[in-house]
């Protein structure tokens, strides 16, 4: 946990505002984009990063410093998710995955390498807004958050091995999607060029 985090910390559990509001300020976006990979929703994605920020608020002094302060955020808005599609009991369909070897999704990275950062985002949000909640947030976090396994792992409370094997699951799915979305010219030139 760096000091900037602890001094943070110690000003809102002594009951500074200001503190909590840049505590907000610097979360609120990426808990935002969670909620909404997660549920789909905005008014609820809304809801639950307020909620988010309530608990955090409440707990604060809980927190132990095991981890960032953002992953344990990170974990109090995935869970609230959780809880929140558990009560809507919403049943979102699955795509399935064609067999995509290692090649084709390295080509797809390669392809994303390539691109624009915001075409990237652009082209990588849309397919991750299809996907299902969970496999929406773990690509959140990894592309556009670039946190490392054993963060991810700590927010999402599974091994740091069992991230490795749904985010490459979900990449295929990632890459069977981005291959029906993007310009079929733009993958095909990109598979030329490994060859």
């Amino acid at each position: 946990m760096t000091t900037n985090d602890q001094t943070l910390i110690n000003q809102i559990v002594e009951g500074d505002t200001n503190a909590f509001a840049v505590l907000v300020d610097r979360h609120k976006d990426l808990v935002f984009t969670l909620a909404l990979r997660m549920l789909k929703n905005r008014e609820e994605a809304e809801e639950v990063a307020q909620d988010t920020f309530i608990k955090t608020y409440k707990s604060l002094d809980k927190f132990k410093g095991d981890s960032k302060l953002s992953t344990w955020i990170y974990r109090v808005a995935y869970n609230s998710c959780l809880d929140r599609i558990k009560k809507n009991k919403k049943h979102l369909n699955t795509i399935e995955i064609n067999e995509f070897n290692t090649h084709q999704v390295l080509t797809i990275d390669n392809a994303l390498d390539k691109m624009e950062t915001k075409e990237r985002n652009v082209a990588i949000q849309k397919c991750i807004d299809i996907l299902p909640s969970e496999e929406s947030f773990l690509l959140t976090l990894y592309y556009f958050d670039d946190l490392s396994l054993d963060e991810i792992s700590k927010i999402v409370g599974i091994t740091a091995n069992s991230i490795k094997v749904k985010l490459f699951r979900s990449r295929k799915k990632l890459a069977t999607i981005l291959k029906s979305q993007l310009e079929p010219d733009i993958i095909d030139y990109y598979e030329r060029e490994r060859r």
